[in-house]
C-alpha cells in the first residue's frame, strides 16, 4: 500500500505507474475519496468544537440556576449531526481502502520501462550451456523412463497439473531442499517452519490478496487460504509489530509447500513439471533498514544465484522490466536455469524488493535512533523454487544411456548415490 499523501502529492507518477505495470487502478477515484474523507474530519472537528463550547456553557448555566433546555437541544442537534459524519466517514473510509488496496507499488527508478518479459533485460549469465553429441530426453519422459516421475498417477489423485516424485525423484527433491536450507542457514538466515495456510489479513499483508485472488485455494466456508509462496506467511512474522533498529535486519529462511491455481496460464507451457498447482520451495525473507533495502536486494540476489553455482547450473539474471513486475515489487530480478531437455530457460527465481509496500499494509515499523517509528522495508527471494530445478537436473545432467548424474554436492544429501540409473 501507497502512503495516501504521496498520492495526493504525485497522481501523475502514479498514474504512469500504473500504466507501466499494465495494471488498472482508479488513482481520481482516490483523491475524491481521500478529499471528501478529510472534508468530513474537518466538518466534525468543528461540530465537536461546537459542542465543548455549548458544553461549558450549560456547565456555567446550571452553577447560575439558569434554563439549560435550549442548550441541551443544541448539544442534541449537534450530536446527531456528529452521529450521521461519523457513519458517512466510516463508508468513505472503507470505499478508501478498497481503491487503496489495488494500486500497485511504483516500479524504482532503475526498473527498464517495458510493456512485458520481452523488456526485460540480462544482467549476467553464469556457466556454460553445455553441448551434447547425443539425443536429449525432455524431464518428463526422462522421469519416466527411470520411474521416478509418474504423472498419471498424480492425475489420478489430484487432476492434472500436479506431480508425483517416486524413489530417487522423491529423494532428489528432499536432497535440495535439505542443500538448500542448510546454505542459507549457515549464512546466517533463521529458519522457520510456518504454518501452510494463511488468514485474509496475512494475504492483503503481502499483497496477494485482492489482486491475485482468482490464483488463490480457498477453503470452502473457511476464511483460511492455501499458502501460494512462503512470502505470505513469512513476511507475516512481524505483522501488527514495532521494533528496534538494532533488530534490522532480520532475515529469514523456509521450506513450504507452494499453492497456486494459475488461472492466467491459458497458453503457457504446462508440460511435465514447468507450471503446476503444487510445488515446493524454499523462500528468503528480509526486513531490513530503508535506507539499506536495494543493498539488500542485490546480496539476496547473489544468495540465490550461491545454490544454483553449487549445483553446477548454468543459469542467467534479468532485471524484470515495469510490465513484468508483481504487483506488490518496486525492483525484481529473476534467475532463470537453462533447462537443455526443452532447449530454454526456466525461471526458477524471483528476488524483490518491496520497499515499504506490505509493511505500511501489514503495520511492521521500526523505531529509530530518534524515537521515529518508520516503516521497514522487506524483501524476498526463492532460494529457490522446485519442481523446475529438479527438471533442470533431470534435463541437464543426463547421460547418452538415459541416466541422471547426480551434482556432486547432493552426494552426501543423496546417501552417496551419484547417479539415478534404470528402474531407481
Amino acid at each position: 500500500m501507497l502512503d495516501i499523501k504521496f498520492i495526493r502529492d504525485n497522481p501523475d507518477l502514479i498514474k504512469a505507474a500504473v500504466e507501466n505495470k499494465n495494471d488498472v487502478a482508479d488513482v481520481d477515484k482516490i483523491l475524491e475519496l481521500d478529499a471528501h474523507r478529510r472534508s468530513i474530519i474537518g466538518e466534525v472537528e468543528e461540530l465537536k468544537a461546537i459542542r465543548n463550547k455549548v458544553s461549558e456553557q450549560i456547565a456555567v448555566k446550571k452553577k447560575n440556576r439558569e434554563d439549560v433546555s435550549e442548550n441541551i437541544a443544541r448539544m442534541k442537534e449537534v450530536g446527531e449531526k456528529i452521529a450521521g459524519l461519523d457513519n458517512d466517514l466510516r463508508s468513505v473510509k472503507e470505499a478508501l481502502e478498497y481503491h487503496m488496496l489495488r494500486i500497485p507499488n511504483i516500479p524504482h527508478v532503475t526498473v527498464p520501462v517495458g510493456p512485458d518479459e520481452e523488456s526485460n533485460v540480462t544482467i549476467r549469465e553464469w556457466g556454460k550451456i553445455p553441448q551434447y553429441d547425443y539425443e536429449l530426453l525432455p524431464h518428463w519422459e526422462v522421469g519416466k523412463n527411470l520411474n521416478i516421475l509418474d504423472l498419471s498417477a498424480a492425475a489420478r489423485i489430484a487432476g492434472s497439473g500436479f506431480i508425483l516424485l517416486r524413489g530417487a525423484g522423491a529423494t532428489l527433491q528432499r536432497a535440495l531442499i535439505s542443500f538448500m536450507l542448510d546454505t542459507h542457514v549457515r549464512d546466517g538466515f533463521i529458519e522457520v517452519t510456518p504454518p501452510f495456510l494463511s488468514n485474509e489479513d496475512a494475504m492483503v499483508g503481502s499483497g496477494q490478496l485482492p489482486k491475485m485472488a482468482d490464483d488463490m485455494y480457498q477453503l470452502k466456508d473457511e476464511s483460511f487460504y492455501l499458502i501460494p509462496t512462503g512470502e505470505v506467511p513469512v513476511t507475516n512474522l512481524h505483522r501488527d509489530e514495532v521494533l528496534s533498529e538494532d533488530d534490522l535486519p532480520l532475515n529469514y529462511v523456509a521450506y513450504t509447500p507452494c499453492f497456486r491455481r494459475e488461472a492466467g496460464a491459458a497458453g503457457k507451457d504446462t508440460r511435465g513439471m514447468l507450471r503446476v498447482h503444487q510445488f515446493e520451495k524454499v523462500e528468503m525473507v528480509k526486513l531490513v533498514h530503508p535506507d539499506t533495502s536495494f543493498d539488500e536486494l542485490e546480496t539476496l540476489l547473489v544468495q540465490a544465484e550461491k545454490i544454483m553455482q553449487g549445483l553446477e547450473l548454468p543459469y542467467r539474471v534479468r532485471a524484470l522490466a515495469t510490465g513484468d513486475l508483481s504487483f506488490a515489487a518496486a525492483k525484481c530480478y529473476d534467475i532463470e536455469v537453462w533447462a537443455a531437455g526443452v532447449g530454454k530457460y526456466l525461471e526458477i527465481s524471483s528476488v524483490s524488493n518491496y520497499t515499504d509496500f506490505q509493511a505500511r499494509r501489514m503495520n511492521t515499523r521500526f523505531r529509530d535512533t530518534n524515537k521515529t517509528l518508520r516503516f521497514v522495508h522487506t524483501l524476498n527471494g526463492s532460494g529457490v523454487a522446485l519442481a523446475r530445478l529438479v527438471a533442470a537436473i533431470l534435463e541437464n545432467n543426463q547421460t547418452e544411456y538415459g541416466t541422471i548424474l547426480i551434482p556432486k554436492i547432493l552426494w552426501p544429501y543423496m546417501g552417496g548415490m551419484a547417479e539415478i540409473t534404470a528402474r531407481a
